[in-house]
């Protein structure tokens, strides 16, 4: 969707701002599973196969469709339906970040991988109410650029377990770290008891049933089974490739003899301002193209600065082509996860926003949890360069699948 009339300036406005305090606590459970998780179970000497297993403790984001129709449903207290749920899990979240860190890691890992799922599902439930929440507080026009915001709010958030609490894990305890993380939880949190309960799109579901059949009965009718399953198909494969590709970057950067403040300070520094960078030129630029032209520009950006990492495992230990490849790669990535978003948010239909939205996103998530759980293997079949020239090739399909879900010229 485009906007001659209405410059993008127009459009920062406080709906923005909540976007951004959502975002945040929306990513930063994502990334303590993805960073700090893997940085602690690499430093206690866990092999990179069993590292790899850990992938299969984010299944909740996979499954989370199956439990959104009781957001869609039920509330509870005085929040609303929204905002009562968005408080349950920013508070649960807190608790269960911080608890974890205090297990052991060379005699709990069991224990360690069920507080890993549980942080995932409270993450994935917190997810659902906070894309239903952001979908209706925007209007169609705002879609793109809200996208934008959210996608750099998370990658924001990102810097808290992939640099600070790294950064922090070198000088204090792995459990102080643990809990100073979880603290960034509250903010989000706070954000939640101040915003207002969005309007309501038609009716609420009057029951379970219907808050369960009629978001997928409204997609298969919309246009038909077929393109309904040519919009699943691309959702799935569009970041299957980069997904794969930083799986198990952390191990990736150990592996070459970075220590975990080079990987703080360089690798994660550098990949947030470029993802910050790339992230805002995404939303501006797609108020002015449109949605569908964005995911084929975006698109081509990502899956080309995944060659980057095969070129820095062949250069080795260099802070200086390690912050090149990673700022590259943050770039597109930034691009292409904005246009993603928006295209998610576009195909959601407002009535049943949380349910479509969940389905959407978890489907986006296969690839991180069940995908993912084989990249240990492969990297060690593979090796690290020969693997990542794999990634790129696994970036081509969703691409060519715009000819059918988002034509260049349709707008």
């Amino acid at each position: 969707m485009t906007s001659a009339s209405n410059p993008w300036h127009h459009y920062l406005n406080r709906r923005m701002l909540i976007c951004a305090f959502l975002g945040f606590s929306s990513g930063l459970p994502l990334f303590i599973l993805l960073s700090l998780l893997q940085a602690w179970l690499s430093k206690s000497g866990l092999n990179v196969k069993s590292l790899g297993l850990f992938a299969l403790v984010m299944f909740p984001y996979t499954w989370k469709f199956l439990w959104s129709p009781l957001m869609d449903r039920f509330h509870f207290g005085k929040l609303g339906r929204r905002r009562s749920w968005m408080l349950l899990t920013q508070a649960c979240l807190f608790v269960a970040i911080g608890g974890m860190g205090m297990l052991d890691p060379h005699t709990q890992v069991a224990t360690i991988a069920f507080m890993a799922s549980l942080v995932a599902f409270l993450s994935a439930s917190q997810d659902i109410v906070i894309d239903a929440y952001r979908r209706e507080i925007l209007p169609d026009s705002e879609q793109g650029l809200g996208a934008a915001i959210n996608v750099n709010a998370y990658k924001v958030a990102g810097m808290v377990p992939g640099a600070l609490s790294l950064f922090l894990a070198d000088h204090m305890s792995w459990q102080a770290v643990f809990w100073i993380t979880a603290g960034f939880m509250l903010p989000g949190l706070i954000c939640t008891l101040l915003i207002k309960e969005p309007a309501v799109y038609g009716a609420p579901p009057k029951n379970l049933r219907e808050a369960v059949l009629l978001p997928f009965q409204e997609f298969i009718a919309r246009d038909g089974w077929r393109n309904a399953l040519w919009i699943l198909g691309f959702i799935f494969l569009y970041k299957l490739g980069d997904s794969m590709a930083t799986a198990l970057a952390t191990r990736f950067y150990i592996d070459l003899g970075f220590t975990l403040t080079q990987i703080g300070v360089i690798s994660k520094t550098t990949s947030l301002w470029a993802s910050l960078v790339g992230g805002l030129i995404g939303g501006i630029w797609m108020v002015q193209i449109g949605i569908n032209r964005a995911l084929w520009i975006f698109g081509v950006v990502q899956a080309v600065t995944i060659l980057g990492f095969a070129w820095l495992a062949q250069a080795g230990p260099d802070p200086l082509v390690l912050a090149i490849v990673i700022g590259g790669e943050a770039f597109g990535v930034g691009l292409g996860t904005a246009a993603f978003v928006a295209y998610i948010a576009r195909t959601t239909d407002p009535r049943y926003t949380a349910t479509q939205y969940a389905l959407f996103t978890s489907l986006a998530a296969v690839p991180r949890t069940f995908v993912n759980s084989s990249v240990g293997f492969i990297v060690d079949q593979t090796g690290w360069f020969n693997f990542f020239i794999l990634c790129f090739g696994l970036a081509l399909p969703g691409m060519l699948i715009l000819f059918k879900v988002a034509p260049w010229n349709q707008k």
